[in-house]
């Protein structure tokens, strides 16, 4: 991937990861790339196609394009930060992502983005006054 492409990635998504929305500047690991609809099922290198995402939300995500929605037990199709508004899916309690949408579960389970030590950093910022939601 260019530089250009790089570029403009992390400037369209305010350096924060598309999907948790935790801030790159805190981050141990630089951001990632992610491809919303991985390569091997057909997803291209535009820009359309292209997220920044934290590396635990790109790692959970992998290749993924569906979860499993906790409420219903239904698959549902993961978040596209490209083609859906993140607040018609999300809110936030506190530190805890909270799923309005069975897309918005689905994502938040499959991507784990609630697990106990994203919580507690998220804790943590918040109470410095750093992470505001």
């Amino acid at each position: 991937m260019d530089k250009a492409l790089d570029s403009l990635v992390r400037q369209r998504a305010g350096h924060r990861c598309e999907y948790c929305h935790f801030p790159e500047e805190f981050a141990e690991i630089p951001f990632q790339i992610d491809h919303i609809v991985a390569r091997q099922h057909g997803g291209t290198d535009m820009p359309d196609n292209l997220a920044l995402a934290c590396c635990y939300c790109n790692r959970f995500k992998g290749p993924n394009l569906s979860g499993v929605d906790p409420d219903t037990n239904d698959v549902d199709r993961l978040f596209d930060p490209r083609s859906q508004e993140w607040t018609t899916h999300f809110l936030w309690k506190e530190a805890e992502l909270i799923g309005k949408t069975e897309i918005g579960r689905a994502t938040i389970r499959t991507l784990s983005i609630n697990r106990p030590e994203a919580i507690a950093v998220r804790e943590l910022l918040m109470a410095e006054g750093i992470f505001g939601i």
